[in-house]
């Protein structure tokens, strides 16, 4: 498989969050925000997180003014020392080779890790739904059944992914907010994520920066200069830790 590329990075929230918990004006002007977008995620599993700890994501979306959810089967693959090419030869072991129209593969690249995600994703028609609600349990559940793929259902044994899904609950919803703008000539998006903190007593604000691009040598040359740009001295917006936006909402729900 051919992987496309996408840079994640954290922005400090209390450098680049106005008083309504959105970018601060300086902030959109630096990277030219011209639409913002609300949308709403959910994902499945059992208590145990057995589907997760698989390495398996089910995720439920609703964008704002779309009328279908989408629904999305990812499996992650960390990539030690840059060795994007080691991960992919696994994955083609475990199933997802060239030509697989089924899924697509994207390295995420963060500040000191990357993560090889091979997602399948499919869309249902929501078109009643006016907001960005998200179904209940009972229908996620069976929306999510309906559609899984097989790799993600025989992946441990035959049945196994849709039988953990008739066991699971939703972990979220997170409602967030995304903000579209430009970077040297990429789109790019600005979102702010209100999490549970892990007390789970108030909302910690998770701020990312991302953007992709088919080219890995471009992914690494824009990676370093936004990095460069968000470390400028009077600007001291970027936060040197990765973005783990499933991982603490696995923990935190």
């Amino acid at each position: 498989m051919v992987p496309d590329y996408e840079v994640r990075l954290r922005l400090d929230p209390g450098k680049v969050l106005g008083f309504n918990q959105e970018p601060a004006e300086d902030v959109k002007t630096a990277f030219d925000v011209s639409t913002i977008t609300a949308l709403n995620v959910q994902f499945l599993d059992k208590n145990c997180k057995e589907i997760y700890t698989s390495g398996w994501s089910p995720r439920i979306r609703k964008m704002e003014n779309k009328n279908n959810l989408e629904l999305t089967f990812k499996r992650r693959y960390a990539i030690a020392d840059g060795d994007i090419d080691a991960v992919l030869s696994i994955a083609n072991q475990d199933g997802f080779r060239a030509g697989d129209t089924e899924f697509e593969a994207q390295v995420e690249w963060g500040y000191q890790t990357q993560t090889l995600s091979i997602s399948h994703q499919v869309d249902v028609d929501d078109s009643g739904n006016d907001g960005i609600g998200l179904p209940d349990t009972t229908e996620s559940r069976q929306i999510m059944t309906d559609r899984a793929p097989e790799k993600f259902d025989n992946w441990n044994y035959t049945g196994w992914g849709t039988s953990a899904l008739h066991l699971s609950r939703i972990f979220g919803p997170v409602f967030a907010k995304r903000f579209t703008g430009k970077w040297n000539g990429l789109k790019l998006y600005l979102e702010v994520w209100p999490l549970l903190n892990s007390e789970g007593t108030e909302t910690e604000h998770i701020v990312e920066a991302s953007f992709k691009t088919k080219d890995r040598a471009r992914a690494s040359l824009e990676r370093g200069n936004l990095i460069t740009f968000l470390s400028q001295p009077g600007r001291n917006w970027f936060l040197a830790c990765d973005s783990l936006k499933t991982q603490l909402i696995m923990e935190r729900y």
